[in-house]
């Protein structure tokens, strides 16, 4: 994971004390648990932040490994202009997908919320609600790689929060599901998802949001569960938009079961659940519940098996799935992605998701010698490997590398693509926009990484991050955070002065965001399209 150096702005911003806070402070909202005061952002004089708003009661506890509950009235004036603890998780520094924050806690369902400082109980503004992504083991509402500032300056309601994680967030057991109410457990870090999404369904007016018209969005495991928000009978008529970024793709692409996309069954879940309580020498839910914050986060780092046995177990390039993550529990989410795509059971809102060039197993520097490149894609495409060869060829290192890029390349977008064909297929009438980000942001050598694309979308390329911005940059600041703008106002991305954004379809053609903008097809050639294809015929349905 690419990690860059905050320097200054919000992680120096000057402390404020005396007149200076007063003068920062702003309006009070009155919600229905009671009234707080928010203070303008340090990046944005004309937006208004309220941090730390409590959304449900704390799950510690005797609740632990319970659904959320909508928080306790508060008497006074909350003070919300620090944020919540992050969510139980290891320790990280300051970082893309990290707050840098020590005030780690499993009372820690907080949310966050930006607004333009003119906004008011009658403004009926879009709303933007952002799930961090972590692997389902890290991140947070506060990371400042989400400040909602730029996004909120464009009148939009912009809204991110923490959920559990790790063993806190999605530990299945028997004994859970039994006392559920629902047979169901392993998704306590969904539900705190949909507990936000209700909570600001009676109360984002009060901010200036408009309650009807709220879009999701996430990045990795983020976007997993923005997806999971999409595909959840429990949020019905709550969203309107989604994008997940990095992103939706095919039930049949094995970097879906790899990812943090992945899901486990609930047998399985469950079983993994009855060992873990056994790994700590408990025999009971009552007992595990009394065991430390600190213990349990020994584990929180754990991975699945599902390619042990499989022909990507020696893929350097795929990783097993994280062990904590969520369950098809027949309840928050009924049915496996493919069967709720085939099946039209899921919310039918405009979908805006895509992947970054140097992610899902391409980089700058895959490491591969020509031996390897051999040896790992004659296992993982078995029979078709002849083909691959043929089409991805190579006679050295250099060559290897690139072939193997250029693989991975097309894989994510003909990927994203299928899923998108799924998505209409099962009688989806909704729009999917798919976009493809290629530019490396500059003073680091891992191209357009993972999470990449986030300073551009959330328009935070900062002047607090040891990082040479350039003019490029800041012009695709303003392109890419104006499409995603325009997608939280009306469902498309697509507005005066931007290139033609088209929504998926037989076309083949994906939106390219990046050191070039415009429409171009998935492929370079129509036989790499059918290959991919073919490759995932052979799939199991995720």
């Amino acid at each position: 994971m690419f990690i860059l150096p905050l320097i200054a702005g919000l992680a120096m911003s000057p402390l404020v004390c005396g007149a200076s806070v007063h003068s920062r402070l702003n309006r009070q909202v009155k919600t229905s648990y009671g009234s707080l005061q928010g203070t303008t952002s340090d990046l944005n004089s004309g937006v208004t932040v309220y941090k730390g708003i409590p959304f449900a009661t704390p799950p510690t506890g005797d609740l632990r490994w319970t659904a959320p509950t909508s928080p306790a009235p508060w008497s006074g004036v909350l003070n919300a202009t620090t944020f919540g603890a992050d969510c139980a998780q290891s320790y990280g520094p300051v970082g893309i997908f990290s707050s840098g924050s020590t005030s780690i806690s499993e009372d820690c369902l907080y949310m966050n919320i930006w607004a333009p400082a003119n906004a008011t109980e009658k403004s009926n503004l879009p709303v933007y609600v952002w799930i961090y992504g972590g692997r389902f083991t890290g991140g947070a509402g506060s990371v400042p790689t989400y400040d909602g500032s730029h996004l909120a300056s464009k009148d939009i309601v912009v809204v991110t929060f923490n959920y559990r994680m790790g063993p806190f967030g999605f530990l299945a057991h028997p004994d859970l599901s039994a006392e559920s109410g629902h047979n169901a457990s392993g998704n306590y870090g969904l539900l705190d998802q949909i507990q936000a999404l209700t909570f600001l369904r009676s109360e984002i007016a009060a901010f200036g949001g408009n309650p009807d018209h709220m879009t999701v969005g996430g990045q990795s495991a983020g976007s997993a569960s923005a997806l999971d928000m999409m595909y959840s009978p429990l949020t019905d008529g709550m969203i309107v938009g989604c994008i997940p970024e990095s992103g939706a793709r095919s039930v049949h692409d094995p970097e879906t079961y790899t990812l943090a996309t992945s899901h486990r069954d609930k047998d399985a879940a469950e079983a993994a659940g009855v060992d873990f309580l056994a790994t700590l020498n408990v025999t009971s839910i009552a007992e595990l519940r009394n065991i430390s914050m600190d213990i349990l986060l020994e584990y929180d780092g754990e991975s699945d098996t599902v390619l042990v046995g499989t022909a990507f177990e020696n893929v350097t390039t795929f990783m097993e799935p994280p062990a904590w993550r969520p369950v098809i529990d027949g309840y928050v989410l009924p049915y496996k992605y493919g069967d709720a795509l085939s099946l039209d059971a899921h919310s039918d809102i405009p979908i805006l998701t895509g992947n970054n060039a140097d992610e899902s197993g391409a980089s700058p520097s895959p490491g591969l010698t020509l031996a390897t490149f051999t040896e790992q894609y004659t296992e993982m495409f078995g029979n078709l490997s002849s083909r691959f060869f043929d089409l991805y060829p190579a006679n050295d290192t250099t060559t290897a590398n690139t072939a193997s890029n250029t693989m991975y390349r097309d894989i994510s977008r003909v990927s994203t693509w299928d899923w998108a064909t799924a998505w209409y297929a099962g009688g989806a009438k909704s729009n999917v926009y798919v976009y493809y980000f290629t530019h490396a942001p500059p003073n680091q050598t891992e191209g357009a990484y993972h999470g990449s694309e986030l300073w551009y979308a959330f328009g935070n390329i900062p002047t607090f991050y040891n990082v040479t911005w350039t003019e490029q940059d800041y012009a695709l600041q303003a392109q890419i955070s104006e499409y995603w703008a325009n997608f939280i106002k009306t469902g498309n991305p697509n507005g005066d002065g931007l290139a033609e954004f088209p929504a998926s379809g037989e076309e083949k053609q994906v939106m390219w965001l990046g050191d070039s903008t415009g429409a171009s097809y998935l492929t370079t050639a129509e036989e790499r399209f059918q290959f991919v294809q073919d490759f995932f015929a052979q799939q199991i349905e995720f």
